[in-house]
């Protein structure tokens, strides 16, 4: 059978080749296991212990303070914010976008700049983040003018040395100064 012009011109085209010996490159980033037991019986393998590895894991976790972001941008102003109800007047110390007892929305206000230690507990352990600070002191702090009470912590007292005679003491809050947008960017002070 004779070929067409266009079936002349095709060419053969030959199959990729399979090296055998070909390698992927190696590196030493990830975990390296050396001596892995392996029983030579491979009926043995369901007795084999499981092989535990630990390597670090990082995550960047993206959020939000929604509407809470005025009181951490206050924070890192060095301004201490509460929010207050329009139709009652009551105030959150802990600020609260909007009233538990009428639900109206709350305006932002600025807390006084001293308030009075209402009651503190000395912390003995903590999570992660605070387990180098232990012992350290946890305390409600009442303002002037606010219905709430502000959880903070108490710096400059001494945690061994913890007395009822603090209760009532005047204390001012201290603002760290690389602000973290954390609530512990504020913490309290004797006044």
């Amino acid at each position: 059978m004779a070929k067409t012009k266009a079936q002349a011109k095709v060419k053969a085209v030959k199959p990729a080749l399979v090296v055998d010996d070909a390698k992927q490159e190696e590196s030493l980033e990830g975990t390296v296991l050396y001596n892995v037991p392996f029983p030579k019986d491979l009926k043995q393998l369901k007795g084999m212990a499981p092989i535990i590895i630990k390597h670090p894991y990082h995550i960047d976790y993206v959020h939000s303070y929604g509407q809470d972001s005025p009181f951490f941008a206050g924070l890192a102003n060095k301004k201490l914010l509460a929010t207050r109800c329009p139709k009652c007047g009551y105030t959150y110390a802990t600020p609260k976008l909007h009233c538990m007892w009428d639900g109206a929305e709350c305006n932002w206000v600025e807390l006084p700049e001293t308030g009075t230690i209402h009651c503190f507990t000395v912390c003995h352990f903590g999570s992660e983040e605070f387990l180098k600070e232990t012992p350290f002191i946890l305390a409600l702090i009442e303002f002037e003018g606010a219905n709430t009470r502000f959880l903070t912590r108490l710096i400059g007292f001494d945690p061994n040395q913890a007395s009822l005679d603090w209760i009532g003491m005047k204390v001012k809050p201290k603002f760290k100064r690389l602000s973290k947008f954390k609530p512990t960017d504020v913490y309290f002070v004797p006044a």
